[in-house]
């Protein structure tokens, strides 16, 4: 086996590999621009005043998952916050999640004045674990809110279940699973909850930059979560504002962007998976690390590898082989990041983290979700895929991953 380039060693590759930030690895093409100067030359790019794409948008999306409902939002963090503000929950209601995703998953819940309450996750997803979610369950439990992380999907069917019992509704971030299954021949992620959840940010599948979009099977959901983005206000009634609620209106700019990606999400996803499986056929069993198998189901958002200790030796090593890898993809578990570590919500109050109108004062101490930590701290590395990967690209990923690991294994012998 040839010496690591982190050695000294000769590179696997030296010519960098497509990403979402550049035009090699997206599929923007004739259609967006036509689409967009469709919208500039109708001179409407509000979407409430009117324009088909903020419609073909929505339809699209519940078509995909076989919904009668989508809602169409300004972000991502904005599709959730509409879930969250859906469900309606009292200020120190609680919401268990997972501490192993994007802030704008915390962000819904603090923003509508319920508290996070953090499960622990399965060691090789990095997904929700349900029995730690269920011993999270208490009375002023009001949902779960759960995060297909990297691609893969989560256990929904055993945490619909769950809910089901508990009496609680399930909220599904989907922003990095679009179209993933959690088995064959059943639907996809995010119809599994009271809303599914998506995002259109730069790195997701499909992109308008931002905006995000929700599906529902609940005609009351939907019309809720469709106020809430237009500040409550029922525009065919007159001028007034039902509830409390903000503006997470999408323009038509982006929905005639979006609009168009999304017809091209199927292909999007099947060309990131049938290259997901060449790369898993060459790899074959990784001594010291774990791939996600069934690439049929996974929807491919990243690569995570899952090794048995010193993800900052593999990360360093593989992108030294001219592969970009990053170790614990977050810096903590969210729990400790300042918002929760110093209570920096409204002003100072700590609010709603401080009782009332929390049930206690909440802390989240390090510890307390041990496997997630760990995965952070120790054996989570996050390689970038991308669906315009050529054979070659994915070639140079098997031989850089195949390297390492025998290299790596070499000296820790």
């Amino acid at each position: 086996m040839s010496r690591l380039a982190v050695d000294g060693g000769t590179p696997v590759r030296t010519t960098p590999l497509p990403t979402v930030l550049d035009p090699a690895g997206r599929t923007f093409g004739a259609e967006e621009r036509a689409a967009v100067l469709d919208v500039l030359d109708g001179a409407v790019l509000n979407s409430s005043a009117g324009g088909p794409w903020l419609g073909d948008l929505e339809a699209t999306m519940a078509r995909l998952h076989g919904v009668p409902h989508a809602v169409a939002s300004s972000s991502g963090t904005a599709a959730l916050h509409l879930a969250v503000a859906a469900i309606d929950p009292e200020p120190g209601d609680e919401i268990i999640t997972t501490p192993l995703t994007d802030f704008g998953t915390i962000a819904a819940i603090l923003a509508q004045n319920a508290v996070p309450v953090f499960a622990d996750v399965d060691p090789l997803t990095g997904n929700l674990d349900p029995a730690s979610v269920e011993a999270q369950l208490s009375e002023r439990t009001r949902a779960i809110l759960v995060v297909h992380l990297f691609g893969a999907a989560a256990p929904v069917t055993e945490l619909r279940a769950l809910a089901d019992r508990a009496g609680v509704a399930l909220i599904e971030d989907c922003a990095q699973a679009y179209l993933a299954r959690p088995a064959p021949d059943a639907p996809p992620v995010g119809t599994y909850g009271a809303v599914g959840c998506f995002s259109l940010q730069q790195y997701k599948h499909v992109t308008a930059g931002d905006g995000g979009l929700c599906v529902t099977s609940d005609a009351a959901t939907a019309e809720r979560m469709r106020l809430f983005s237009d500040k409550a206000w029922p525009r065919a009634e007159g001028r007034f504002h039902r509830f409390l609620a903000l503006n997470y209106r999408m323009t038509n700019l982006t929905a005639a962007v979006a609009a168009v990606q999304l017809r091209r999400l199927p292909d999007v996803v099947e060309r990131r998976r049938r290259q997901a499986a060449r790369l898993l056929t060459a790899v074959g069993d990784l001594p010291g690390a774990h791939l996600p198998d069934r690439p049929d189901l996974h929807a491919w958002w990243v690569l995570p590898l899952v090794v048995d200790e010193g993800h900052r030796r593999w990360a360093k090593a593989l992108t030294a082989e001219g592969v970009p890898a990053h170790a614990g993809w977050l810096q903590s578990p969210v729990y400790r990041y300042p918002v929760f570590t110093e209570r920096r919500t409204y002003g100072t109050s700590g609010f709603p983290l401080t009782s009332p109108p929390a049930r206690r004062d909440w802390t989240y101490p390090v510890g307390l979700c041990p496997r997630a930590e760990r995965l952070i701290d120790d054996t989570l590395v996050v390689l970038q895929w991308n669906e315009n990967y050529a054979d070659a690209d994915v070639d140079d990923i098997a031989a850089a991953l195949t390297k390492v690991a025998a290299g790596l294994t070499r000296t820790a012998a």
